[in-house]
């Protein structure tokens, strides 16, 4: 009998450890099998994930994986995190955003787990003299107040400070921030602001309001214009130089200065690289200080990304966010905004602001997400993709600098040249759904009831454009509602399956998600005659389309079919065209609906 070590972990104790090699060849073998002659690093290449930012996720990471010191949390450079107990004191800031007046909305939010506001004011909001009415019933001294109020801040801001005066709030209690963001607004409008009204501000607050910030670096409009994560970041550092530089000039110490700035950036559903995000922002702020001479961690406010929200299917939305904030929690956000999972419809209603509220409270309360400081810290992974993406976002900075700072290249229309040239790309990889989106793109549901909302204030304009990951599906579902309304059905597609139901299912199921996501209603059953369609997508196997394919093209055609697909690859004659995975969805389903008359 042999006896074990005690220490409950040794089954595999007299085996010797893997090597790197030794899994490249097991690779090899599987890449083999598929018919990919490839060995050594190239093997390993092959299971690559080319990102933005010229990054690459590769399929394993070991020690061999180095990546710069990310030191301890709450000490430069701060990669782990601004604090040295991280949120393990009661989790991250939860601040909801609020754009009009709902009655009890405000104190709905307060009394159910959320911790601080995001007030929309002026355009695109809630009314600057309605402030006081928004915040009726809220214990000032105990929620901090955010404000997003673009050209009207100077304005939100006397109010909000009579506010806090007339309740006896006293100074020192104040908490929050004023959200001056000249720059931010410019990016949105195309309109500049003087920034010596903000700089006085500032200058107040830091004299008068040792809790409360004047500014906000928003990296919003930059992600919503299509940019990339090492964009967003560049735009968000050259942007807070520049803020820096207006500070100093009208006096602030850079100390002063520094202590102004709060960051915003978008979480996405890409969770390891919303970690990497955050980390990588604050090591790249904390050289900024550094060489600056105020030394500091950078402040964030992580909010869900509006680009992922899709129309169709919002339900979904619920899993985005969850992950979204998930990532921003992990990667270390000081406050959180959980956008409703109805927010691209329009105003959010009461279930949607409290599922909004409960994901935060769920990774929090039941997940217990804060109780690690930096739960993704030592991952060769994470770490590595840390140090990638801040070398490539300092990159995109020291181009931004060079080029005058960043009103220049606001002004100079280079800015949205980089990010739509970035958003370009990214659309081809939607189109040929290289990157799915469920229900939309992936699994559509053609019988969902559209989900109605009260249309949302209408938001600034006239700078950087907001894109959305959906929007290219949401025009062809579009064009299918309005042939729905005008003719009592939607386009239809008849799938001409052949042979077992093994041999057609895959096929079936891939052209059917595929025309589904065009707003063309696929239909199987009974003969081509009665299924109301004028085109037709033949599918099979490889062995029954080089038996049958030819044929059962003619008789469709002879049926009436005025254009016949191939689900698969292949030359046969008869077949119009192919449809395949990485085929341009997007054209495939636009020139449909064009034969179809659907328009």
């Amino acid at each position: 009998m042999t006896v074990l070590p005690d220490d409950g972990l040794s089954l595999a104790a007299e085996f010797p450890d893997a090597t790197h090699e030794q899994w490249q060849r097991l690779v090899e073998g599987v890449l083999r099998k598929s018919g990919k002659e490839v060995s050594g690093a190239a093997a390993e290449d092959a299971l690559s994930t080319t990102l933005e930012d010229g990054l690459r996720t590769r399929p394993l990471y070991t020690a061999r994986d180095t990546a710069p010191d990310p030191g301890l949390p709450g000490f430069a450079p701060y990669v782990r995190g601004s604090r040295p107990e991280g949120s393990t004191a009661g989790g991250w800031d939860v601040r909801q955003r609020h754009t009009a007046l709902a009655e009890h909305a405000v104190l709905a939010d307060l009394e159910n787990g959320g911790t601080s506001l995001w007030l929309v004011l002026g355009e695109g909001g809630i009314p600057v003299g309605e402030l006081g009415r928004a915040l009726e019933g809220v214990y000032l001294d105990l929620a901090p107040v955010v404000l997003d109020a673009g050209r009207d801040t100077g304005r939100a801001a006397e109010a909000l400070l009579r506010l806090y005066a007339d309740k006896g709030v006293a100074a020192e209690a104040v908490r929050g921030n004023l959200g001056g963001d000249p720059l931010g607004y410019e990016a949105r409008t195309g309109t500049a602001l003087d920034f010596a009204p903000y700089a006085a501000l500032a200058a107040r607050c830091a004299e008068q309001y040792p809790g409360l910030r004047a500014l906000t670096v928003d990296a919003l409009p930059y992600h919503e214009a299509g940019g990339s994560a090492a964009q967003e970041l560049g735009a968000s550092l050259a942007t807070g130089v520049a803020c820096l530089r207006e500070l100093t000039e009208a006096g602030l110490s850079v100390e002063q200065a520094a202590g102004q700035l709060e960051f915003r950036y978008a979480a996405t559903a890409d969770q390891f690289l919303t970690i990497a995000k955050l980390r990588a922002a604050r090591r790249l702020w904390a050289r900024v200080a550094e060489v600056c001479g105020a030394p500091g961690a950078q402040v964030q406010h992580v909010v869900t990304s509006p680009v992922m929200m899709a129309r169709r299917d919002p339900w979904v939305n619920m899993l985005r966010t969850t992950v979204a904030t998930l990532a921003a929690g992990v990667g270390g956000a000081d406050s959180v905004t959980v956008l409703p999972f109805d927010h691209a419809l329009g105003l959010p209603d009461a279930f949607a602001r409290r599922i909004a509220r409960n994901t935060s409270t769920i990774l929090i309360e039941e997940s217990h997400l804060a109780r690690v400081i930096d739960p993704a810290g030592g991952s060769w992974y994470v770490e590595q993709l840390t140090d990638e993406l801040a070398a490539a976002a300092w990159e995109f900075f020291r181009t931004i600098e060079r080029d005058g700072g960043q009103a220049a290249v606001l002004r100079s229309g280079r800015l949205r040249t980089d990010l739509a040239t970035t958003w370009a790309e990214r659309s081809k990889k939607l189109a040929k759904r290289r990157e799915p989106i469920t229900g939309v793109s992936e699994f559509p549901l053609l019988a969902e009831k559209p989900v109605e909302r009260e249309p949302a204030p209408e938001q600034p304009s006239g700078g950087l454009p907001r894109v959305r990951r959906d929007e290219a599906y949401e025009d062809l579902r579009a064009r299918s509602d309005a042939h729905l309304a005008a003719t009592g059905a939607r386009p239809r597609i008849f799938l001409a399956t052949m042979g077992s139901a093994a041999a057609y299912t895959a096929r079936a199921t891939f052209a059917a998600n595929l025309f589904q996501a065009g707003g063309i209603e696929p239909v199987t059953e009974g003969a081509f005659e009665d299924s109301g369609a004028t085109e037709a997508v033949l599918c099979s196997s490889d062995a029954l389309y080089a038996e049958q394919a030819e044929q059962t093209a003619e008789s469709l055609r002879a049926a009436g079919a005025r254009h016949v697909f191939l689900a698969g690859r292949g030359e046969y004659a008869g077949i119009d065209s192919y449809v395949f995975a990485g085929c341009d969805a997007i054209d495939v389903l636009s020139a449909t609906l064009d034969r179809m008359g659907v328009s």
